[in-house]
């Protein structure tokens, strides 16, 4: 048996799968979100900590007993400063936080070469600017700052007792050279930070320590290995099978993930691409992240006061989308990839007295499928090559969503058995690697294919058409979202 815990921003999964991959058991716990301010994003990790325990101790005991190894899984970029006895300093600052605008321009007139470094253009999202804004507004706790760990690492730490991170998810703290797979000196010299204050890395496929005495009897486990793991998407890579070059994902989560695997290392910090290590040893692979996806869908459902989504979706489906449709920017919380704007906001356009409720839903799930089309752009850009695309994530349960992004994208969309819980899947991979010692080809297998959607070339054509409309439309408001930011 192997454990993959996966901490996701709105829950924290702990998944059992058995050597055959049968998923033996899970369970869940909910984590809620801080918004103290505008721009602000935080949690507590006390709570992923707490979530963790509430978690792991539902699963049978005997599964639990059973387990071999735990694999680790986690939302990226969260910066959580610990003390000399480890004891986080304030809130962690989430990947969703737009604060540190500011701090992004100064890191990267601190060290010129910051794109070079990374592979990456500094966004507020980045774990080091939101370091850097402590370091500038709350410089006293900055001063206490002995370590910074990522939230999944938090949890290692509670786990183990060992400071240690893995290259997927070191990739996006702005602080790693990514083509050679260690910390810069360079980029953390330019936070105010040296090695001292960084976890040791290893690959996601490693062992990174074990259960101390004391989490093994609260969590009623062996002291077992527990692996490197991954950052979420990486993660999810890994338990979708997804480790050549040209394989990709979507991903409809609360952000909008399309991510693909490369040859090499190859940056685009210029259209604000991600590149990144993958979680196996050797691999990388580009991203293009949208902040809002899932996540907008979910808002344009409480604003109408509706709790059946399928059935919110098919009366969208309904409304027949046209050239006249309302359009809508799905940046509700900024954007990343291709503006890198974190004042950038939601707009409806076009609403007229005959707009109804499900032209609104239609325009969202529209909007979001337009923007995957922006970031499938940026990486072909980048020299990557984006072969079959599987879809994972909440929103994939949504047929015409699948609709509106294969025409969006002008390309198949494949769905696969198990995505719903490709991250912790991928986690309790990385776990069996790190004891077994097998090869990431042999364990990464592709899950059995459901279904393929493919583009209509009506709709493809259609949604071509308003596509341009749609990048029309952001660039004219641009410098309006940054004036009424202040």
């Amino acid at each position: 048996m192997y454990l993959g815990i996966d901490l996701g921003t709105s829950s924290l999964k702990a998944v059992i799968v058995d050597e055959g991959e049968v998923v033996v058991a899970q369970a869940s716990a909910p984590l809620s979100v801080s918004r103290p301010q505008p721009l602000f994003s935080e949690q507590d990790a006390g709570d992923w900590w707490s979530a963790a325990v509430r978690a792991i101790v539902q699963l049978p005991a005997s599964v639990r007993a059973s387990v071999r190894a735990i694999g680790l899984s986690g939302q990226m970029h969260g910066a959580t400063l610990l003390d000399g006895a480890d004891v986080p300093l304030r809130p962690a600052i989430l990947w969703n936080d737009g604060r540190s605008g500011a701090q992004c321009v100064e890191l990267e007139r601190r060290e010129p070469h910051s794109r070079a470094i990374t592979g990456n253009i500094m966004m507020p999202g980045f774990t080091a600017p939101k370091v850097l804004w402590i370091a500038q507004h709350e410089p006293a706790l900055f001063a206490r700052t002995a370590t910074v760990l990522l939230p999944k690492d938090f949890l290692r730490l509670k786990l183990t007792g060992e400071r240690v991170s893995d290259m997927s998810d070191a990739s996006g703290t702005g602080w790693l050279n990514v083509a050679r797979r260690d910390w810069s000196d360079a980029m953390l010299a330019a936070t105010g930070l040296s090695r001292a204050n960084m976890p040791r890395l290893v690959e996601g496929n490693a062992q990174s320590g074990q259960l101390t005495a004391q989490a093994a009897q609260l969590l009623g486990m062996n002291r077992v290995a527990v692996a490197g793991g991954g950052g979420d998407n990486a993660a999810s890579a890994v338990g979708m099978g997804i480790i050549a070059p040209g394989q990709s994902f979507l991903s409809l989560g609360t952000s909008g993930v399309l991510f693909v695997v490369t040859d090499r290392f190859r940056p685009n910090p210029q259209r604000a691409a991600h590149a990144f290590c993958h979680a196996i040893p050797g691999c990388w692979h580009q991203m293009a992240v949208l902040l809002s996806a899932a996540s907008a869908l979910d808002w344009v459902a409480q604003l109408l006061g509706a709790t059946d989504l399928p059935q919110l979706v098919e009366s969208a489906q309904a409304r027949d989308l046209s050239a006249a449709s309302p359009y809508f920017l799905p940046y509700l919380s900024g954007e990343r990839t291709p503006h890198n704007d974190p004042y950038a906001r939601g707009v409806f356009f076009g609403l007229q007295h005959d707009t109804a409720s499900a032209d609104l839903v239609a325009a969202v799930l529209e909007g979001v499928a337009l923007a995957f089309a922006d970031g499938l752009d940026v990486l072909l850009e980048a020299g990557g090559r984006v072969d079959e695309i599987s879809v994972t994530g909440g929103g994939a349960r949504l047929a015409y969503w699948g609709q509106l992004l294969a025409a969006a994208l002008n390309r198949p969309l494949t769905y696969r058995a198990g995505s719903e819980i490709g991250a912790a899947l991928g986690a309790a991979r990385l776990a069996r690697m790190a004891v077994s010692g097998e090869s990431a080809a042999a364990v990464c297998r592709l899950p059995p294919i459901v279904r393929v959607v493919q583009p209509d070339p009506q709709l493809a054509a259609l949604l071509a058409q308003r596509r341009g409309h749609f990048m029309r439309l952001y660039r004219d408001l641009r410098k309006a979202f940054q004036e009424s930011a202040g």
